[in-house]
């Protein structure tokens, strides 16, 4: 039986509810990971660093993480990287003490490791997401926001009556809650969790004594969240000219940011620049962050500064993984470049749609929700499990288009952006007569076959048909639409995907 409303007992104010109340935070997934393993090599006093390794690592016993470097546990992180297994963690950013809902989570990313291929996937899950939390041992299912899955076992009386079930209780409840919701709507398994929250993102930054970062264009954000409840230029409307000296301001160039700039960098989420307000854009910022402190904490300086480093991490850093388990991601991570780590973020133009005001199709009125277009999530766990494309598939460099061949209005665009996101290079799509079944229309011959085979995997196993361009004068009874390409691949998505695309049974 399902619950509406899981926050309902919570009787305080809660900005998670309103688009762009609540400051953002950023996952330190690759940087926190080498900064452990820099500390303890960097010559500190041995009882500092395994007091620290103990609360952040889960080391206990150093005598077992000698046991377990000549080899790790068969299902371990390091086990599966050592054989080529896909490895799974859930990058979680919080608020932290700063905040007065400290356990919100508004970064929630998916980070899937591929040692075969030698890549990384970070896909960007929405915080706003109206989702099913299964925590309570009444049998209930509650929906919330998906960023309320880390608080609930912290403030689990604020949300619902009754215990939490047992694998969500103790130091890694939130982490495991927060893995099972996600790893339900995306159909991922995850090995592991790390969560941090943003003050130790900045001091993290600010031991470092800042780092060097490069922006390709400016970034003017007049919305942005001070510590107050409110914005840092209170009173401007998003979309609007920034007036002078209000907000936050970065120009282009290089130059060096401390934790606080950073910070700024890495949540502004409403610039008045349209490539800087993107998912994509705010990705690209955070990748750019996350290779600058890992760059930094690699220099000789950085370990004199290891005390400064241990005290910004301990307090604010929370993980189920141990150090074997550390050292291994840092061990692949580290000979990895940043071309390896592919980005993917589930937005309003893609899976979900966005619903503020009146009543949401899956929320409760006049609160800023992100639905899922399938609510069952079939075709979310379709488009991760394709998220890591075969480089020998993209190294054919197909021409690619989507057609809409059914009764949605912007299926082409939504697809097509996925498409893209995964490395395809695809046209801008159109729309075409409705047809009931998929089909795959082949303009060269057979030229790409692997781009061609993973095409009929995504889309169902849609039949594959050759083709050719129409000839002036020679009648055809196949009439491509205005815009729609007669070259490379052109896929005709008919009634059956929009079906699968949306959920409908």
């Amino acid at each position: 039986m399902s619950t509406p409303g899981l926050g309902r007992l919570n009787t305080r104010p809660r900005r998670s509810r309103y688009r762009g109340r609540r400051a953002r935070s950023v996952a330190l997934v690759i940087g926190a990971v080498f900064l452990c393993l820099l500390l303890a090599a960097g010559g500190v006093a041995a009882y500092r660093v395994y007091g620290f390794l103990g609360k952040v690592a889960n080391l206990s016993n150093p005598i077992q993480l000698i046991q377990r470097q000549v080899e790790p546990p068969a299902g371990s992180i390091a086990w599966k990287l050592k054989h080529g297994q896909r490895v799974n963690i859930l990058a979680l950013g919080y608020g932290g003490p700063e905040n007065d809902a400290p356990w919100l989570t508004d970064s929630i990313m998916v980070v899937s490791i591929d040692p075969a291929s030698g890549r990384i996937l970070e896909a960007s899950i929405p915080r706003d997401l109206y989702v099913r939390i299964d925590a309570w041992q009444d049998g209930r299912d509650y929906t919330e926001k998906l960023n309320a899955a880390f608080e609930v076992p912290h403030e689990s009386r604020l949300f619902a009556p009754g215990p939490l079930k047992a694998d969500f209780q103790g130091k890694d409840g939130a982490g495991r809650l927060s893995e099972a919701t996600v790893g339900r709507i995306t159909g991922i398994t995850f090995d592991k969790y790390v969560a941090v929250d943003f003050k130790a993102f900045r001091d993290v930054v600010d031991a470092l004594g800042g780092i060097e970062v490069h922006m390709d264009g400016p970034l003017d954000d007049c919305h942005y969240p001070d510590y107050h409840d409110g914005y840092v230029n209170h009173g401007v409307p998003i979309g609007w000219r920034c007036p002078p000296g209000a907000g936050i301001h970065f120009q282009a160039g290089d130059y060096v940011v401390n934790g606080e700039q950073a910070l700024e960098l890495a949540r502004s989420r409403d610039a008045t620049q349209a490539e800087q307000a993107t998912d994509f854009g705010r990705a690209k910022r955070q990748q750019m962050i996350l290779s600058a402190v890992k760059k930094k904490a690699a220099s000789i300086s950085a370990v004199t500064k290891a005390p400064q480093l241990m005290d910004a991490l301990q307090a604010n850093f929370v993980t189920d993984m141990d150090l074997t388990d550390i050292k291994a991601l840092y061990d692949f991570a580290a000979k990895l470049p940043d071309s390896a780590i592919h980005h993917f973020a589930v937005t309003d133009e893609d899976l979900a749609v966005n619903f503020t005001g009146t009543r949401a199709s899956c929320g409760p009125s006049g609160v800023y929700v992100l639905c899922p277009i399938d609510p069952t999530y079939r075709m979310w766990q379709t488009v991760f499990s394709h998220a890591l494309v075969d480089t020998r598939t993209l190294g054919e460099q197909a021409p690619l288009q989507l057609v809409n061949a059914s009764s949605s209005y912007d299926l082409q665009a939504r697809a097509t952006k996925v498409l893209r996101a995964f490395g395809f290079q695809l046209t801008d799509g159109v729309r075409h007569s409705a047809t009931p079944r998929t089909v795959i229309y082949d303009y060269s011959g057979g030229k790409y076959p692997q781009t061609t085979a993973w095409l009929q995997d995504f889309f169902g196993g849609a039949q594959v048909e050759p083709a050719t361009p129409p000839s002036p004068g020679v009648r055809s009874t196949f009439v491509p639409s205005p815009g729609e390409k007669t070259e490379g691949l052109v896929v005709v998505m008919g009634t059956d995907f929009y079906r699968h695309w949306s959920g409908i049974a």
